[in-house]
């Protein structure tokens, strides 16, 4: 499978935010986001540890974000870094942002489905 960034479907869009997931990559989603800035740990609510469960493999195309861990550990991602990010996380950023990341469909579906809920 293969597809350019600009064709993922958007999950997400609001002024300066653009969230774009594919699924069905053999188990697997594919997102491109862009991000003016993040502090997840709002969203993230409700969720056990209040932290993202879903581990993520990627690349930093634009910007700096800072993962905080449940168990403490903190570290950066910057451009032109490719990541992995167990579960339970959390990230911060205050400046725009733009990412690639694949992540498990079972995993990524709870966040999603998480998110769906506090913005109703």
């Amino acid at each position: 499978m293969h597809c350019k960034l600009e064709d993922l479907p958007a999950t997400i869009e609001a002024p300066g935010t653009k969230m774009c997931m594919q699924t069905g990559w053999g188990g697997m989603a594919v997102a491109y986001n862009v991000m003016p800035g993040v502090d997840s740990r709002p969203m993230f609510k409700g969720l056990p540890n209040e932290s993202c469960p879903a581990p993520h493999w990627g690349y930093m195309l634009k910007g700096t974000m800072l993962i905080k861990y449940d168990d403490g550990i903190e570290e950066t991602v910057s451009a032109g870094e490719v990541f992995y990010m167990p579960a339970g996380h959390n990230g911060i950023s205050a400046e725009e942002i733009a990412w690639i990341e694949f992540s498990p469909e079972k995993e990524l579906k709870i966040v999603f489905d998480h998110m769906a809920k506090g913005m109703k």
